[in-house]
């Protein structure tokens, strides 16, 4: 009893201590919230304020006596605010979610913040368990030079209610959005094909947050493994919409435990490889001790693999752990997925058990631990050195107010000091074999770009009227089979057992049925989502996210004019460097037909693969439809005396087939596959 008296006599000191902080000027974003009537902070309800930020711009100093002239406030705004976290809340230092609302205090505003795209949920994230107050933004700046999104952050100092409450990251909130995490946001009226398919996003967490539990999974000891929806709400998902989205998870976690890659069913086609090892590499050079059981996420685009990330809560990393709590897990000599504590789901050990993804995973790190390159160890001690530069001076008042012990340059140190080891000790159990070999990497470039086309009153969309060429640049045919595009944003995956003939191309539109009305032939498949008008990276991948092609175009200088005014981008050469804008012109060439894989086009069928229904388009009447197996076994027919029919194929085994149709001019054959998913 006496103990407890001591620690509430020093919270009550250290919260009058707190509050007896003034701060004047500083190098960073002064952030300012006064809650209506001073009402206090809680967990819930939230409570509604004013918010100032206070910002001058790049390199210069910021002034609190500035909160009233308005030229260099970056917000000056209504706010609705809360406590958030859940240990976290343990501690005197508050972490806070809030949302920018609009003057009636109801509808929410979205706004940029110091320079971060347009949304309304933010968080300010007070690093509470991280002394050196910059493993999360660590974290999440590498994974996003990695090419995944992670949460952006912005270091300011934050005062609410006149009390200076020390060293914050305004940050993003996760959520599906379109300059966050980028997917097709699903309603409760989309539960069937291919609607259903997305998008979502899930974590695996703790269960005191409040929201139910949707199912769990079992980690490599059998014991059970929570995940829940983060979107849509557990309150707004359907019954059949978090069945499909389980039976994905179900799916990996069976294909991963039997070591199942065949084609077109081996678990790389059900996920994005690079993303689980983005994740895992994130994770695991800085040895999260959370990685993979609890703050994992993962999401699902429409139509497109099941993704992991974005990271997310990354302070108990780099040999940080709870250690008022006896915690001592952040290793540098361990893997986070197989330390016997805080695994995950076994999928990810079952995973890093097959030889392919480890090969795959040895030559990404391999690639990124070279000079210049991300996880370069001279590039990691530069960017922890700028940080901590930039820190300094808001870390030493942070440490001040909350009574930390020890200094910036120490707790570096500490980081630096386990990077130095936890590198060699990755590289030294990630050795690529003798059986790993070369990547064998098809000659596939991407040619032509149409990514904002012109509109007209006959196709008022540019988006239906996207297109990008795909050129096999070599003498061989090429098996597309599995290769997709990573990433969010854009989704295509080509269908197996298919071919593209040598120096032959391919195209895949943002609509068939316009495409081919426009110009005059069928495109080889219709990708999802649509191309960014702005810039986008098209990185194009084998089904084990070794990179075949990739080209970041853009609309400005100095790629050439194609934004919207009737051109499209074309690759002056398939040998020359498409990532490279001087290899590219602003053309109008007429498109015509070079190499589809559809042998002629009096009979389309899509989409291929199919699950649920398979569109038949014909230039003449269909009289009959016949579909058999590849051992000629007869499985449905049809009489539809039309030029155009819809089949459906959903009592089909997964599969191969082959659809047959007759006319009065004769008998064409077609083959497409049959899948579960």
């Amino acid at each position: 009893m006496r103990k407890i008296f001591l620690i509430l006599i020093l919270l009550y000191i250290i919260d009058n201590y707190v509050c007896g902080q003034v701060i004047t000027d500083s190098n960073l974003p002064i952030v300012i919230i006064n809650t209506d009537r001073s009402a206090p902070i809680v967990d819930d309800p939230r409570v509604l304020a004013t918010m100032k930020i206070i910002y001058r711009g790049p390199g210069e100093r910021n002034y609190l006596a500035d909160q009233n002239n308005f030229q260099y406030l970056n917000y000056n705004g209504r706010i609705n605010i809360e406590i958030r976290g859940s240990s976290t809340q343990e501690r005197p230092k508050k972490q806070y979610g809030f949302t920018t609302l609009m003057s009636d205090n109801i509808t929410k505003n979205n706004v940029s913040l110091l320079g971060l795209p347009k949304e309304n949920d933010w968080i300010l994230n007070a690093m509470v368990f991280d002394p050196s107050l910059m493993r999360d933004y660590i974290c999440y700046n590498l994974s996003r030079q990695l090419g995944e999104y992670a949460s952006r952050t912005i270091y300011c100092e934050l005062m609410i209610n006149g009390d200076y409450r020390g060293l914050y990251l305004l940050q993003e909130k996760i959520k599906a959005d379109d300059n966050r995490v980028n997917i097709t946001k699903i309603t409760r009226q989309d539960n069937t094909l291919p609607s259903i398919t997305g998008g979502y996003i899930i974590k695996a967490d703790k269960t005191t947050g409040g929201d139910p539990v949707a199912w769990t999974m079992k980690d490599w000891y059998g014991t059970g493994v929570a995940f829940i929806h983060e979107f849509p709400d557990p309150q707004d998902i359907t019954a059949l919409q978090s069945d499909y989205i389980y039976n994905r998870f179900l799916y990996l976690q069976t294909a991963a435990f039997t070591g199942n890659t065949s084609a077109p069913d081996g678990f790389q086609y059900v996920i994005d490889v690079p993303s689980f090892i983005n994740y895992m590499l994130i994770s695991e050079i800085s040895s999260n001790c959370d990685a993979y059981q609890f703050s994992t996420y993962f999401h699902k685009d429409r139509n497109g693999k099941l993704r992991a990330g974005p990271v997310w809560d990354n302070d108990l990393t780099f040999g940080n752990d709870l250690f008022f709590w006896g915690f001592d897990r952040s290793k540098s000599n361990i893997w986070q997925f197989s330390n016997g504590d805080n695994e995950g789901a076994r999928f990810w050990r079952d995973l890093f058990n097959n030889d392919e993804v480890k090969c795959a995973l040895a030559r990404r790190w391999n690639y990124l631990i070279q000079p210049g390159q991300p996880l370069n160890p001279l590039s990691l001690e530069t960017f922890i050195d700028q940080t901590a530069s930039y820190i300094a001076e808001a870390a030493a008042r942070d440490n001040s107010v909350w009574g930390n012990t020890g200094n910036l340059q120490q707790r570096v140190q500490q980081i630096k000091t386990f990077i130095g080891v936890r590198i060699p000790w990755i590289t030294n159990n990630l050795l690529i074999t003798s059986s790993c070999g070369d990547a064998n990497i098809p000659p596939l470039v991407i040619t032509r770009i149409m990514y904002h086309p012109l509109v007209s009153s006959t196709y008022p969309d540019n988006d239906d009227m996207e297109y990008i060429e795909i050129t096999n640049n070599g003498s061989e045919p090429v098996d597309p089979g599995g290769i997709f595009f990573a990433g969010t944003g854009f989704v295509y995956e080509f269908p197996s057992g298919t071919k593209i003939e040598p120096y032959s191309s391919v195209i895949l539109a943002g609509n068939y049925k316009v495409f081919r009305s426009l110009y005059g032939f069928a495109p080889f498949g219709e990708f999802s989502r649509n191309l960014s008008d702005k810039s986008e990276n098209l990185v194009m991948c084998d089904p084990f996210g070794n990179v075949i092609d990739n080209v970041c175009y853009q609309d400005t200088v100095p790629w050439p004019d194609a934004d919207g005014n009737g051109y499209y981008l074309k690759l002056t050469d398939p040998d020359l460097d498409n990532n490279d804008p001087a290899n590219w012109v602003a053309s109008r060439d007429v498109l015509t037909s070079t190499g589809s894989i559809v042998e002629n086009h009096d009979l389309i069928i899509y989409p291929n693969p199919a699950t649920e229904v398979l569109n038949i388009e014909s230039r003449e009447i269909m009289e009959t439809i016949t579909i058999h197996d590849i051992y000629g076994r007869k499985h449905s027919s049809a009489e539809p005396h039309s030029d155009n029919y819809i089949m459906r194929i959903s009592d089909l085994p997964s599969g191969i087939y082959i659809l047959s149709v007759e006319t009065a001019g004769g008998k064409s054959t077609r083959k497409f596959i049959k899948t579960a998913f």
